[in-house]
Formats: C-alpha cells, structure tokens, sequence
C-alpha cells in the first residue's frame, strides 16, 4: 500500500513538534552530576540548567574569578563551552 503525498506531509507535519521538543531540564540524577562538574572546575552558582540541542547549557555560571559564564557540557557531562556573559 502506497501513502498519497498529502498523507505523507501531514504525517511529517505532526512528527516536527518532537524535534522541537528536545528543551527539558534535568533529572535529579543528571543534576547532581552536571552540578558535580561545575563544582570541581571552580563554579560557585548557576542559573538554569537545560538539554536544548543535544547538549546541556548552564546560563551564568559564576567562576572562580567573580565573572559569569554561559556553559555547555556534552551529553557525558564534559564543558566544550565557555562563554563571557
């Protein structure tokens, strides 16, 4: 059995909002460890946390040094990004 093309872009249409949807904090578990990490490479505080993209951003990371920082980690909880605020 052959899916006309309409069939086909209304079922590609209803499937896109999952792509999107990808933005989700942490779990408890995931937490704990990201918050581990930013400890042990200095960081005092932190403002939220969340998956978007693929990877975990953490918004104002206070370093070591006083300044803010905007972080990314890997999904194995590894920094690839740091960024001035």
């Amino acid at each position: 059995m052959t899916r006309s093309l309409p069939t086909l872009a209304v079922l590609a249409l209803l499937a896109a909002p999952a792509a999107w949807a990808d933005d989700r904090p942490p779990t408890d578990e995931e937490r704990a460890q990201i918050e581990s990490v930013l400890q042990a490479e200095g960081y005092t505080s932190w403002e939220e946390i969340e998956f978007d993209d693929g990877v975990w951003e953490v918004d104002d990371a206070v370093g070591a040094d006083g300044a803010r920082y905007d972080l990314r980690l890997d999904t194995n909880f590894v920094i690839i990004s740091v960024r001035p605020d």
